[in-house]
């Protein structure tokens, strides 16, 4: 069985996120999605609209998410990597370069990101119509 792990926050879901999800899962037979805890986005002074359990949830909805653990800082990568059997580590290209360190176990690939769809946007749109 071949085993693929992305990371992300998975705020305000979106088709760009269910693009990365599905082409992520295609790249083998298992899909582990590590979702940023409320308490890390907090050290990375990153405001959710969600909370972690709400964000759990939309993805535990996804079919193709084969499981969901918690990340609790940058350098769980490597561990979750060895305790879950991971072989594929994907993230999207805007990350492009940052994790390639974890090459030694497993294989490294950014994914291209969806054209003109981002949370960022996303928010920016909310925060622009509410004003």
């Amino acid at each position: 069985m071949k085993k693929v792990i992305t990371y992300g926050t998975f705020d305000t879901l979106h088709y760009g996120h269910l693009l990365l999800l599905k082409r992520a899962r295609e790249m083998g037979d298992h899909l582990t999605v590590a979702l940023s805890s409320d308490s890390f986005n907090a050290k990375k002074e990153k405001a959710s609209h969600f909370d972690y359990a709400q964000r759990r949830e939309f993805l535990e909805a996804i079919t193709y998410v084969d499981a969901i653990i918690p990340e609790h800082d940058w350098e769980q990568k490597r561990d979750d990597i060895v305790t879950h059997g991971i072989d594929v580590f994907t993230m999207g290209d805007d990350w492009s370069g940052q994790f390639d360190f974890l090459s030694d176990l497993c294989e490294v690939v950014y994914l291209s990101r969806t054209p003109r769809i981002s949370t960022t946007a996303i928010k920016q749109i909310h925060k622009v119509a509410a004003e």
